[in-house]
């Protein structure tokens, strides 16, 4: 099928998935693309309950299942939980977009333990939760594809007052390697999607000065929709059977 508004493709038909922060920014848009590409979709948010049911009711119109899923990712029995509902739902459990993630933006002498525990524990530990419940199934049926969103900028290059952050997603990228190798006998590919500066709430906060000054350092002069990044995610998650323990950058030749 032709894809666009209402109309699915059949790249993901008879595929199920799990977005985690689902109901806004990249992860809605990523739902979005899953659903478009023909998957049911599970739709995990933790406190924007209404933004999620909206997406909901936005991917019901499109034509496949979808299901809510509330929790906190890092919770690890609120995490595991999240994949065992979609289980007992669906029966199976195919692909997993680890996005849910917080920041806390200080330099390190002004952060306090607490917030370095906040940020660590949704990025890193959360994406452990999640992945490590989601194996087992994946492993029985012998496919799964999982993707870890991250950030291009504190991971690659270091960022001033991103270093619990940074240190968060840049372990993360360490961790889809090490299970990329575990993983690929049992036909199971985990890779990242970095995205470079997107139009999201996050970046709708800071001042248009600054937006100007990040602007001007990407090669294609502007900063990337939610949809660009969610493409990368649906590609690995279709279409990249034979990439594993890779980092795909969506950020306009940011670091070329």
């Amino acid at each position: 099928m032709k894809e666009g508004n209402g109309t699915i493709s059949e790249s993901l038909c008879g595929r199920v998935a799990l977005v985690t922060g689902a109901a806004r920014g990249i992860g809605r848009a990523v739902a979005l693309e899953l659903a478009h590409r023909g998957a049911a979709v599970a739709l995990n948010y933790r406190s924007s309950k209404e933004s999620a049911e909206c997406l909901a009711e936005e991917i019901q119109k499109i034509g496949p299942e979808c299901m809510l899923v509330p929790g906190d990712v890092a919770v690890k029995d609120q995490a595991r939980s999240l994949i065992q509902t979609v289980l007992d739902a669906w029966k199976r459990l195919d692909v997993l977009v680890n996005n849910a993630g917080i920041t806390r933006d200080k330099s390190l002498r002004k952060t306090a333990d607490d917030e370095w525990a906040d940020v660590t524990f949704v990025n890193l530990n959360g994406t452990y939760y999640c992945t490590s419940a989601a194996l087992p199934a994946m492993m029985e049926q012998r496919f799964g594809r999982i993707i870890n969103i991250v950030i291009s900028y504190p991971t690659q290059t270091g960022d001033f007052g991103q270093g619990t952050f940074g240190g968060a997603k840049g372990s993360i990228s360490t961790f889809t390697r090490s299970v990329a190798l575990e993983m690929a006998r049992y036909n199971i590919t985990i890779n990242t999607v970095a995205p470079g500066f997107t139009r999201t709430e996050m970046l709708a906060a800071v001042p248009e000065k600054v937006l100007e000054q990040l602007r001007s350092k990407i090669p294609l002069r502007r900063f990337a929709q939610p949809a660009e990044v969610a493409k990368a995610a649906a590609f690995l998650a279709a279409d990249g059977d034979y990439i594993t323990g890779q980092q795909l950058n969506v950020n306009g030749g940011l670091y070329i």
